[in-house]
């Protein structure tokens, strides 16, 4: 029997998302959206797409959630980026509802899916996620860490000139300006990349890599990116479906791991078909474990607000 995976929120990344499920082979999908029309548009286009593609992976258009039923994976990218003018705060209360009601939807119809968030602000929207469900910590993950190690291994692979799949690397922490590289499990071909990069470029790349989502922002100037933030989430879900059992970095409900207590964080995670199946740690040094605890103060403060709203 095919998996089947619904993406909730018909834009960029929850269309892009769709195509790579379908065209990668990994699930079919129901793609749903409030606009009406929108989901059932991009899905056919898709579909019409697959004898071009080779695949026979159905995807399916909805303004509903009744489609969405017993999926075993739901990618949630619902919600509106952050215009200009626009508070962070005002950011936060208008994705906190989205998010809510969304998460109160799927997990209704799909009561044993793994829930995959990529709505921002990422780490609250999973506290979100998690209250609204009433699923175990297992069950509900944030994609940022794989995302924000892809763009860390790309601009590694840019600045030596060699393939991206030498390049492996491990950011941690919450999706923001206070997320954490990790130089010394950052390797080329195995080799530590401090054999090739002096300390100066280094911090250059790390720095560039903390900015990634907005430099695109800013060349952009209408939108923020979506075809790696795509990749990322299906790369999770292929885990989860298919018990790859993937060390992957992932946004999770930390239960004293690291030091931290009840905040989703970005850590190594095993991914398989029991979703966030074990948590990683690694022992880190002074300065690193600092500037993690640093990050995990910026995501209180976001839960902090959220509590302040009413969650």
């Amino acid at each position: 029997m095919r998996k089947k995976v619904t993406v909730v929120g018909a834009g960029n990344v929850g269309a892009t998302a769709a195509q790579r499920l379908a065209e990668k082979g990994v699930a079919d999908v129901v793609l749903v959206d409030i606009v009406e029309g929108m989901p059932q548009g991009k899905a056919l286009d898709l579909m019409q797409a697959a004898p071009v593609e080779k695949h026979d992976f159905k995807l399916i258009g909805s303004n509903d959630y009744g489609p969405s039923e017993n999926s075993d994976v739901v990618i949630i990218t619902a919600g509106i980026a952050r215009k200009p003018g626009m508070s962070r705060d005002d950011l936060i209360k208008t994705n906190m509802k989205i998010v809510g009601d969304v998460t109160k939807e799927v997990a209704g119809l799909s009561p044993r899916a793994v829930l995959i968030v990529v709505s921002n602000p990422l780490d609250a929207m999973c506290h979100v996620a998690y209250k609204v469900s009433g699923f175990d910590r297992q069950h509900v993950v944030g994609m940022a860490g794989i995302l924000d190690s892809a763009r860390f291994r790309t601009f590694v692979a840019m600045e030596l000139n060699v393939s991206v799949e030498n390049i492996q690397a491990l950011v941690l922490g919450g999706h923001g300006d206070t997320m954490v590289p990790l130089p010394r499990f950052t390797t080329v071909a195995g080799i530590p990349i401090t054999e090739f990069i002096p300390p100066d470029r280094l911090q250059a790349l790390i720095d560039r890599t903390r900015n990634g989502g907005a430099e695109i922002v800013g060349l952009l100037k209408t939108g923020s990116a979506y075809y790696a933030p795509a990749s990322s989430a299906v790369e999770m879900a292929e885990s989860i479906l298919y018990d790859r059992k993937k060390i992957l970095p992932c946004a999770t409900l930390l239960d004293g791991q690291y030091g931290i207590k009840n905040l989703f964080i970005g850590v190594p995670v095993k991914l398989g078909v029991g979703g966030v199946e074990k948590v990683i740690e690694l022992k880190l040094t002074p300065e690193e474990d600092a500037a993690l605890k640093k990050s995990a103060a910026a995501v209180q403060s976001l839960v902090d607000f959220l509590a302040k709203e009413g969650f």
